[in-house]
């Protein structure tokens, strides 16, 4: 009688089983799709510099030391903390000059208010490589040039992209908050820092991550403003560092790029689930 059970229940199992793989299909290929470039990167850090890049994709021995030797062919710490410099500065200029732009387009009403809106969503659209060289003619007429401060001024001026994501997350905040917090004589700089800023944390820190991670991976910027001072560059150009005339060590490159992913999983951990938030909130309302 137990055998006859446990053998009808096995083709529910089955089926259930197949069921969930049908259901999550989707989900499954993406995480493979995913996944499987990190896998190849960390395999090829740990190999040796012959066998990198052929056509074996398992290690014949495991060279862990290529984490350490990177440290001794390139001035890593200074290229980190170059990045993290860059990436800080740069994430709180935007939430400084971003939030307050956001605000006064999504909860005040101006003249002219649909007009510049239009201009920030035109600023998303434009190509940085199209004013690439008037923006080099203007920092190097300020001697700025050969640092990194021509990509960290800028996002205590304007950033488009995070104001508009910034103005969709404020404008899912009911009105009537500010209202109330006008009517209890709250100015509006009062009612953005008490009222509107601690409600729209999720959007926030979703958009911080956003310009974190852009400014951490960021390659173009610091190759057109520090090529010429390697004292200066970041960690996306501490990979070239590994590129000879007729050769690349492929495998210190990937250990190094298993270096700068490092820091952005790890923020991301943390942040996951303001992120998602964010995300979810913002455009909800337009």
């Amino acid at each position: 009688m137990t055998a006859a059970v446990g053998a009808r229940r096995r083709p529910f199992a089955w089926r259930r089983a197949l069921d969930w793989v049908a259901v999550h299909s989707l989900g499954l290929a993406l995480g493979l799709m995913f996944t499987l470039p990190i896998v190849f990167v960390f395999l090829t850090a740990v190999m040796s510099d012959s066998q990198a890049f052929t056509s074996e994709l398992w290690p014949r021995e495991w060279h862990w030391g290529n984490f350490g030797e990177v440290f001794e062919q390139a001035p890593l710490l200074r290229y980190f903390g170059n990045s993290m410099m860059y990436s800080l500065l740069a994430t709180a200029g935007m939430v400084l000059s971003s939030v307050p732009a956001a605000y006064a387009l999504a909860k005040l009403r101006w003249r002219g208010r649909n007009v510049v809106f239009l201009l920030v969503v035109g600023a998303m659209m434009l190509p940085p490589q199209v004013v690439a060289v008037p923006l080099y003619d203007t920092w190097s007429s300020l001697g700025l040039t050969g640092t990194l401060w021509p990509l960290i001024a800028p996002y205590f001026l304007f950033d488009a992209f995070s104001i508009f994501l910034l103005r969709q997350f404020i404008l899912t905040i009911p009105q009537s908050y500010v209202d109330a917090a006008r009517v209890d004589g709250c100015t509006e700089f009062q009612a953005l820092l008490r009222v509107v800023v601690p409600m729209a944390r999720p959007g926030i820190a979703a958009t911080a991550l956003f310009c974190f991670l852009y400014t951490w991976n960021d390659y173009f910027g610091p190759l057109l403003y520090t090529s010429e001072k390697p004292d200066q560059w970041t960690l996306s150009l501490a990979l070239s560092t590994f590129k000879g005339m007729h050769h690349v060590q492929w495998n210190l490159a990937m250990a190094v790029t298993l270096l700068i992913m490092v820091p952005a999983v790890v923020l991301f951990a943390f942040a996951q689930r303001s992120f998602v938030r964010g995300i979810t909130f913002t455009g909800v309302k337009g």
